[in-house]
């Protein structure tokens, strides 16, 4: 079984119109007993109403809707972001970190390192890598101000122990 790191943070992701709340229910228990931090994607609201540790706001999402809402004291905004002016509008947002991709992975939204550092650097909050992140790479990972990174690939190629 791979142990997960006690700062480990599991984002739900679920873009349908109707989330399912019993089940959005039982990951925040799951995680709970496994002492992970659990939040949900662009859905503030729901977020607060089920008491999870906080929110993560895509790229996509520029609304300022949420800065209305009451957090309780430790509740986590982490968005996400591409360039700088989606850095700009996350701080505006008030989130805690950024999830800034695509640091390694070759797609429309790709930085590589050097761009990656040059844009991190143009802001106050945590920086999280993000995007094609491998066991080959992650060492690259230390010349960079990152507090942490984040990936689906990473993770779901990592074997399973006895």
């Amino acid at each position: 079984m791979v142990k997960q790191c006690e700062n480990t943070i599991i984002i739900y992701r679920n873009y349908r119109k109707n989330s399912n709340e019993a089940e959005i229910l039982h990951l925040k228990n799951y995680c709970r007993k496994k002492n992970l931090q659990f939040v949900i994607s662009n859905n503030v609201k729901l977020s607060i109403k089920l008491d999870l540790d906080g929110a993560y706001i895509p790229s996509f999402n520029k609304s300022y809707k949420h800065l209305s809402y009451n957090f309780k004291k430790d509740f986590l905004l982490i968005g996400s972001a591409h360039n700088l002016n989606q850095i700009r509008i996350k701080e505006m947002q008030g989130v805690n970190e950024i999830f800034l991709s695509s640091i390694f992975k070759k797609n429309t939204n790709f930085l590589g390192i050097n761009k990656f550092r040059i844009i991190s650097n143009y802001s106050k909050k945590k920086i999280i890598a993000l995007g094609g992140i491998s066991e080959r790479n992650i060492k690259l990972l230390k010349l960079t101000k990152s507090i942490g990174f984040a990936g689906i690939s990473y993770f779901k190629g990592k074997k399973k122990g006895p």
